[in-house]
């Protein structure tokens, strides 16, 4: 009998508890034994393997976060810690293995297929960064916990007549910055792919100001650099010019968690069946991504070799909408 392992690895992402699933009652309906590895691939390298039944995946869909749970381990990244891996794989009989996360915990998995063991990767990331899916799991209620936010953020800048820095998660892709900025129709929105000038975003606030605006709401991604650096001092230095206070709101680890939106619960769902549908088949080494409506299978070593980029005429498009966009 087939014994298929399941973990999940790096950041948490919503979803993932209604993937898990997906795959333990897939596995079982394929008469696969299941094991699932706690801890990531740090529990991979310490053995944190459990025997996983149905009941076991029982009433999971709705809880953000992973039953699972997950960890990094630099030991991995190593050739050595990867044979240990791979031997502990072997030491509890795991034949196929399936990876959720992100762009790490995917190359990770691309690693492992390429000494030879089989491995699908399932695409779990609230960056929306991995390449060949158009949503990975995870997004959607992100996005949805960002804008719930700002739009109460909204009626205290409002009552108070203040401009509000609102900063959402993305190191190195503003694709939820932007997306959420135009779903909660930001004043304006900065992105690591858009160089941002402090002098414009004062001089656009200030327009605001001076025009009787109410508020004024900035949505930017962690990993955005505009020439000042800390625009948040930047604007404080010069609220006197400005006319609005300045407030400053990190949304952080908030928009990880909490209960998955109806669509990350199905997306999960599809997936995690894909994935255990793709290894019962004899799939080896890929991914499985949502494209346009259906789920499609792409070889790991084209996943990692791309990068999803963000859509820069969907920032024009937020940019026209804005009702005083900065100059070009």
């Amino acid at each position: 009998m087939t014994r298929l392992g399941l973990l999940t690895s790096g950041g948490d992402a919503p979803g993932t508890n209604a993937c898990i699933r997906a795959v333990v009652r897939t596995a079982i309906y394929h008469d696969f034994d299941v094991v699932g590895v706690h801890r990531g691939f740090a529990g991979l390298m310490e053995e944190k393997f459990e025997r996983l039944y149905g009941r076991f995946v029982g009433g999971i869909a709705h809880r953000g976060g992973t039953i699972l749970k997950t960890a990094r381990t630099e030991k991995f990244k190593t050739e050595e810690g990867r044979r240990q891996a791979l031997e502990n794989l072997k030491n509890h009989e795991v034949d196929v293995l399936v990876v959720i996360g992100g762009d790490g915990s995917l190359t990770g998995a691309l690693r492992l297929h390429e000494m030879g063991f089989p491995v699908v990767g399932i695409p779990a990331t609230i960056d929306n960064d991995v390449a060949f899916t158009d949503m990975a799991l995870g997004v959607d209620t992100a996005m949805n916990t960002a804008v719930r936010a700002i739009d109460r953020i909204k009626d205290t800048a409002t009552s108070h007549r203040r401009a509000f820095l609102v900063e959402t998660m993305g190191r190195d892709s503003g694709y939820l910055a932007l997306m959420v900025g135009m779903a909660s129709a930001a004043e304006a929105v900065i992105i690591p792919e858009v160089p941002a000038s402090c002098e414009q975003i004062l001089g656009v606030i200030q327009e605001a100001y001076s025009k009787g605006k109410a508020h004024f709401i900035v949505v930017i991604a962690e990993g955005a650099q505009p020439d000042c650096l800390t625009i948040d001092e930047f604007l404080r230095e010069r609220e006197k010019e400005l006319g609005f206070g300045v407030r400053v709101s990190i949304l952080g680890y908030i928009q990880r968690g909490g209960s998955p939106t109806a669509f990350d619960r199905l997306l999960g769902t599809r997936l995690g069946v894909s994935a255990v549908e793709e290894l019962a088949h004899g799939g080896r080494g890929t991914m499985v991504g949502l494209v346009g409506s259906q789920v499609v299978a792409t070889d790991l070593r084209e996943v990692i070799s791309s990068r999803r980029e963000v859509d820069l005429s969907l920032y024009e498009l937020a940019q026209r909408l804005e009702i005083y966009p900065p100059a070009p």
